[in-house]
């Protein structure tokens, strides 16, 4: 099969949405598919079967959307027309310019279009301060599922949960409710703590710094916990707050956390020498993060917040804290510190249940999406 994939976003794998695109292009090339490419990332060029569009031009928001690392894929009619020449399904990862742009042409060339949903309402209305706003969120799920979704064969929702945050909102869609998939690297592995965390309760968040993360409320918990003097955390990722996290960090725990962008070689190692993983974010779709951490057999600690689908991961209720309550995550890690045993016990009933998010059990679903949405559009 011939599958164009458009991607309004892609730069590094270092957030869940370009992880998602990666994972697909791969997956898909490797079982055989030929695959085209549609992304604005100039350090593609030139490889094959990638196609180059200009970046959008903010003018003066550029440096806004530059800080937060991105660049937006600027829709060029000559340049989709040449990714779609012989396509036989197009798939679109996010619905920005660049992507509503290959649906209009999809369409008009009677392509079968296929979506995935990795942008919550929250991603675009925290950046004018509406995050809050249920009319203002409310009104982009609309606009979104007008200018976009409505088009679309089929969609695929990373999580149960965000496929009815949007049906609730704009009613039913031929869904496809497929995780992301975690990688098999994501495995338990000997690994010694550096010797600088020898004596230290190690406690890991993997995000992008990002406001909606919630890096502050792993920071505020450390400082209330019994055991404050032994936990060293390490904030895994990159992104437009790193200052104002670390900042923050050495302001209430005169130091700041390990912060830096692991590799995939590197992130393994990390997981499974840290003692525990906790996931504050307060707005999340899936959190792939989260379940490569379980794979690897640490338990996670979650925010119990109604707009994140994180919080379906926990298994007992010492494995979720209230939401945003940083005094209610300080009781949850003294609990698993002052009892290793059960943290034990808690480890291994996460390593069964990590099974179903097998990456090939995903790219399996995946691969069946489009192929339904090929004989969907020829019926």
């Amino acid at each position: 099969m011939n599958i164009t994939v458009v991607c309004d976003v892609l730069g590094l794998p270092n957030n869940g949405t370009s992880m998602a695109a990666f994972n697909l292009i791969n997956s898909m090339r490797a079982r055989g598919h030929r695959v085209k490419v549609v992304c604005p990332d100039a350090d593609k060029s030139g490889r094959e079967d990638y196609f180059i569009t200009p970046r959008y031009n903010f003018g003066v928001f550029n440096k806004y959307v530059a800080k937060n690392g991105v660049s937006l894929g600027k829709a060029d009619e000559d340049i989709l027309r040449a990714a779609m020449a012989d396509a036989e399904v197009v798939h679109i990862l996010l619905p920005f310019s660049l992507g509503m742009s290959a649906g209009k042409l999809a369409i008009e060339k009677g392509l079968p279009i296929t979506a995935s949903f990795h942008c919550q309402a929250e991603n675009i209305t925290s950046h004018i301060h509406l995050k809050d706003s249920k009319q203002a969120n409310l009104m982009t799920y609309k606009i979104l599922r007008h200018k976009f979704f409505d088009k679309c064969d089929c969609i695929h929702y990373p999580s149960k949960f965000i496929c009815d945050t949007f049906e609730s909102c704009t009613g039913p869609t031929n869904h496809y409710i497929i995780s992301n998939g975690v990688s098999g690297d994501f495995r338990p592995i000997p690994v010694d703590k550096p010797e600088e965390l020898k004596n230290k309760f190690v406690i890991l968040f993997s995000g992008r710094y990002s406001r909606e993360k919630r890096h502050d409320i792993l920071t505020d918990a450390i400082t209330l916990s019994k055991h404050r003097d032994i936990i060293v955390p390490i904030y895994a990722g990159c992104g437009p707050l790193e200052k104002e996290i670390r900042e923050h960090a050495l302001r209430k725990l005169g130091c700041a956390p390990v912060m830096r962008f692991f590799n995939r070689g590197e992130i393994v190692k990390v997981i499974n020498y840290s003692d525990l993983y906790v996931h504050p974010a307060e707005i999340e779709i899936e959190a792939i993060s989260c379940l490569e951490a379980i794979s690897c057999g640490r338990i996670p600690v979650i925010n119990n917040s109604p707009r994140s689908a994180t919080r379906y991961f926990a298994l007992t209720e010492d494995n979720l804290f209230r939401c945003n309550d940083p005094r209610d995550l300080a009781c949850k890690i003294d609990h698993w510190i002052e009892n290793p045993e059960d943290r034990k016990k808690c480890e291994e009933r996460y390593l069964g249940y990590a099974a179903q998010f097998s990456f090939e059990s995903c790219m399996d679903k995946m691969e069946q999406m489009l192929f339904d949405a090929v004989k969907l559009k020829k019926r």
